[in-house]
């Protein structure tokens, strides 16, 4: 019985781990030796027994630590929850802004902008009969664009009015493809508290984004003053280019915000570039390739809004000569400007305002340059993050496509087709400068602080201009 005895506690030492076994030997030596040697089952209260429930008690809470130690480490170390569904619901609509914005410059290069005179907030219906086609068109008759075209017959007419009825219509469409997912995703509970303001601003900017519409297609049938009518151009009806201007900001604000906040949801921080295991010498080449991107972004953003007060001046159609201007480098026109206050020059004068996006678009050209230096020098490139590489390489290749699709159409006298791919081009060089300023967001100091700050003061001393937020 002495021997079955040894042999239990062997066996329950052995199974029971360092701690138990400490715990276990500390009774023994307390307990008699005749109290060992009796049968456990006959003594209830026994060292022995005492001994027993000790190591069962010791081995119970080691298997509830080691559980509670698993649970921890599994929470910490799980990536972060990213919901695809919100992320490409946002860059899907995303694509038809742009899509919008492709077809309002369509709109306004085949000169349909101002063929519809009214505007519903829910929208109507085109014509659908030859009679209600001719009220339609006699309404337009009574606004001041019809003076430059009176030879206009009424199917001529009706292929202008079937632009704008359709850039309107379409905004529609991505207002509900915005509205309606937005009600789902937030009655199940997918629009996480980080994301609702952000989808508050959202919508709010896209709804009132028909208002400035609107608001800029009034500035162009203003029977009170004639239309907008360009100094120096008798009769040049067309709408306000700072009501044109201020419509296409709203636009591709409301594309950049979309875009930054999909990748947000697609890219948490906490997946992003980590310095772990980077050296200190290359950690400390990193914050200036942040500023670099995020003041990249800024200045294509700059560039692509003086476009459009080259598109609202018709500038294009002037100096179509590259790389001078008619000869010069600065020409005449832009130095002798007429108009008052002298500021004004800057945004009507066509010499100036060409000359404007000219060096504007140089620019950008630097800043990607730059940019992508910073990116492939000394080991950085090595330790950049997939969406960073895909960025930077799509930075350089569509900068240099947008390049020569505006110079092609400045040579060629602003053909529709270029003149809507070069306006498209903007769109997508956008993109990757969103994309390179956003993958990097999360890149630490070798301190240890966020290199967010950073950019943002790089940025704002070089004069980007705009930088896109957290």
């Amino acid at each position: 019985q002495a021997e079955k005895e040894k042999r239990t506690m062997a066996m329950l030492l052995s199974s029971a781990g360092p701690l138990a076994s400490a715990v276990a030997r500390r009774s023994m030596i307390s307990a008699p030796r005749a109290c060992i040697r009796a049968p456990i089952h006959s003594l209830p209260h026994s060292p022995v027994s005492k001994i027993a429930r000790a190591v069962e008690t010791t081995l119970a809470r080691s298997r509830h630590a080691k559980a509670n130690a698993r649970g921890l480490s599994s929470s910490s170390s799980a990536p972060p929850n990213v919901d695809k569904g919100v992320a490409y619901w946002l860059l899907g609509t995303g694509g038809l802004v742009a899509g919008m914005v492709t077809i309002g410059g369509l709109t306004r290069l085949t000169k349909s902008g101002l063929s519809m005179t009214d505007w519903k907030v829910q929208g109507s219906l085109p014509p659908t009969t030859h009679d209600a086609w001719m009220v339609e068109f006699e309404r337009y008759k009574l606004f001041p664009e019809w003076q430059q075209r009176k030879s206009m017959t009424l199917d001529e007419f009706k292929y202008i009015f079937y632009w704008e009825w359709g850039h309107r219509m379409f905004g529609r469409v991505v207002g509900v493809a915005f509205t309606g997912p937005l009600i789902y995703f937030a009655a199940r509970g997918r629009i996480t508290p980080q994301l609702r303001g952000r989808m508050a601003l959202l919508f709010a900017m896209g709804g009132s984004q028909g208002f400035v519409g609107w608001w800029m297609v009034r500035s162009g049938l203003n029977e009170k003053d004639g239309g907008w009518v360009k100094e120096g151009q008798s009769r040049e009806i067309r709408v306000s280019p700072y009501r044109l201007a201020s419509h296409l900001c709203m636009a591709f604000s409301i594309y950049s915000l979309l875009l930054y906040t999909a990748f947000d949801v697609l890219y948490p921080k906490a997946t992003q570039l980590s310095l772990a295991s980077v050296s200190p010498k290359i950690a400390a080449k990193l914050p200036a390739l942040r500023a670099s991107a995020a003041g990249t972004a800024g200045v294509v953003f700059v560039t692509a809004m003086s476009g459009a007060f080259v598109a609202g001046n018709d500038a294009g159609c002037a100096f179509n000569t590259w790389p001078d201007m008619d000869g010069q480098f600065l020409p005449d026109a832009a130095v002798e400007g007429q108009l008052t206050p002298a500021w004004r020059n800057f945004f009507e004068n066509s010499a100036l305002v060409q000359f404007d996006h000219r060096m504007l678009a140089y620019s950008s050209i630097g800043a990607v340059a730059t940019t992508y230096a910073l990116a492939r020098r000394g080991n950085v490139w090595a330790v950049l993050p997939m969406p960073t590489k895909v960025a930077m390489n799509g930075l350089v290749g569509m900068v240099t496509a947008q390049a020569a699709l505006g110079i092609s159409t400045l040579l060629m006298y602003v053909p529709i087709e270029l003149a809507a791919c070069h306006q498209a081009g903007s769109l997508v060089l956008l993109s990757f400068a969103t994309l390179g300023a956003h993958s990097l967001r999360a890149v630490p100091l070798a301190a240890g602080a966020p290199i967010a700050a950073a950019a943002a003061g790089g940025a704002m001393a070089g004069g980007a201009g705009m930088v896109l937020s957290k």
